[in-house]
């Protein structure tokens, strides 16, 4: 059963990448869609981020992540380099669990 699923969603996610180019056929978007798409994988990356930061199952948590996100989030719109975002993130996210946020 788990397998026959697995296969299922292998060729529907397939299925799903070979309908653009198919239905397309090698003609561009209109401008108004590709500025309408171009936003969508960051804010989908952001809302994957905020999911995985706050979730706590049944209830909304605030720890030692939020911090780190907080920071990166002040590091990026100070358009600092990606490595040092993330080490920066790191940092205070650790910095707080030290400090006593779970």
């Amino acid at each position: 059963m788990t397998w026959a699923a697995i296969l299922a969603l292998a060729a529907g996610t397939y299925a799903l990448k070979a309908a653009g180019p198919a239905l397309l056929g090698g003609r561009r978007l209109p401008d108004p869609v590709t500025a309408l798409l171009a936003p969508l994988p960051a804010a989908l990356l952001a809302a994957l981020v905020a999911v995985a930061t706050f979730d706590g199952g049944e209830r909304l948590v605030a720890d030692a992540r939020v911090v780190g996100i907080a920071v990166a989030g002040i590091a990026v719109w100070r358009r600092l380099p990606f490595l040092t975002v993330v080490v920066l993130a790191a940092a205070a996210a650790a910095a707080a669990r030290v400090a006593g946020m779970a």
